[in-house]
């Protein structure tokens, strides 16, 4: 007969919750969830500049906004450390971007054990154990939602020839930093650009 005592009631709980604030953690750790799309048969390697498109998605207001030239900075540092030239005059690649930040709701369920001693409470301590409770313990998470796509057109053509999309929670840091915040986006999307067969 195994005897449950108070103390490892106290110890399972407590692991309980270090594992849940580990697995949290964890969550908020990972970065965000970058896609990214080619048009087929696109040889990169025909593509020697670029230059950014004249009204950008990020420019609402008629004028260039701090947010704009953090998202331009990092994406020309990009495509010139891949060998490309920025050339406004006659680009061969347009690019252009946009960054979207929207509020979410999410409802959580995490499961809960307490320990019921019934009518009779004096049986508690090393006699007696309780029996488990399983419950469920409901919140709601309010959290803000980063999204930028990033997209290279052939200036020829009109036509979209790489796109590339990152989506994920904003941490306070980011909103606080946003020129970092806006580098470490841009660098993670092209990860995904494709190598020019040069």
């Amino acid at each position: 007969m195994t005897i449950i005592t108070r103390a490892t009631t106290k110890r399972l709980i407590q692991l309980m919750g270090v594992a849940l604030i580990a697995a949290t953690l964890a969550a908020c750790s990972s970065g965000p969830i970058v896609r990214s799309d080619k048009a087929a048969n696109v040889d990169f390697s025909q593509y020697q500049t670029f230059a950014f498109v004249s009204e950008l998605a990020t420019d609402r207001a008629g004028y260039t906004t701090l947010v704009t030239q953090h998202f331009k900075d990092a994406i020309s540092a990009e495509l010139t450390a891949r060998g490309y030239k920025y050339d406004k005059s006659s680009p061969q690649l347009l690019v252009n971007f946009n960054s979207n930040v929207a509020n979410r709701s999410e409802t959580r369920s995490i499961p809960t054990t307490s320990y019921h001693y019934g009518y009779y409470h004096y049986r508690r301590g090393i006699v007696y154990a309780g029996f488990p409770v399983y419950s469920t313990d409901v919140s709601t998470v309010h959290y803000k939602v980063g999204t930028v796509n990033i997209d290279l057109i052939d200036a020829d053509k009109r036509q979209l020839v790489w796109e590339g999309i990152a989506e994920g929670t904003l941490k306070q840091l980011d909103l606080e930093q946003p020129r970092e915040a806006a580098a470490r986006t841009v660098a993670q999307i092209f990860v995904q650009f494709p190598q020019p067969t040069r």
